[in-house]
């Protein structure tokens, strides 16, 4: 009796355990301040838990770095566009694009589709995600007012799950990682890349793009009176 009980309870006890476990994480992570996110919205939902693991990996890089979440910048036809994560270091502004999906990934930066590979040769198009990037970097550009495509660094991110098959990139600026090597790749592009932008630049630039961030007021100025405080 007492084995068939355990037994029931192995899932739910393994389920604590995962959940605990990502807790921990979140806990320590600066993601649930940044973006607003409580931890169950953040474990529960596909998109905002892709967004944290790859907001985590971020945070642990070192230098005069901002990070900011689930942006809405107005494009040129009236709609909006959202970005999903971005990073503004001295090095440049990095603009992430996060796919969570499983199966063999085939894609090329000038094709309009890219294309999933799952097993029993299911086969699924989706919209080439470069492109995508780009028109985010577009309206970050208009935003800013700032022209210099060389400070804008295009990151599409796949989750751990995909193999990345057959990728053709030309851009220097453009990179396709799946997650687990995100931290590896962009420390190395920041450690060969020159310095654009000052400390009191990147930190002028996240302020400005604060008011794009469906936050509170009020957390707003949380923000940017810490970095003010840190500054003095």
């Amino acid at each position: 009796m007492a084995l068939i009980i355990i037994l029931l309870l192995a899932p739910f006890i393994y389920f604590a355990l995962v959940l605990s476990f990502r807790y921990n994480i979140y806990r320590k992570s600066q993601y649930g301040y940044v973006s607003g996110n409580g931890f169950f919205k953040t474990v529960f939902d596909k998109g905002n838990s892709g967004e944290f693991l790859t907001f985590n990996y971020l945070e642990k890089l070192e230098g005069h770095n901002r990070l900011l979440t689930n942006l809405y910048l107005p494009k040129e036809d009236g709609t909006t566009t959202e970005i999903d994560l971005i990073m503004i270091s001295q090095t440049g502004i990095y603009v992430f694009e996060s796919k969570n999906y499983s199966g063999w990934i085939f894609g090329d930066e000038n094709s309009k589709h890219w294309t999933q590979s799952l097993k029993n040769n299911i086969k699924n198009k989706f919209y080439n995600p470069i492109w995508q990037n780009k028109g985010h970097i577009n309206a970050l550009k208009n935003a800013l007012g700032i022209d210099n495509l060389n400070l804008f660094k295009s990151y599409i991110v796949f989750s751990e799950r995909c193999s990345l098959k057959k990728i053709n990139i030309t851009s220097p600026n453009i990179k396709v990682v799946k997650r687990d090597l995100l931290l590896r790749t962009i420390r190395h592009e920041i450690k060969n890349s020159n310095e654009l932008l000052t400390r009191e630049e990147v930190d002028k630039i996240y302020i400005k793009l604060l008011k794009f961030v469906p936050l509170d007021d009020e957390i707003k100025i949380r923000h940017i009176e810490n970095i003010k405080s840190r500054v003095s």
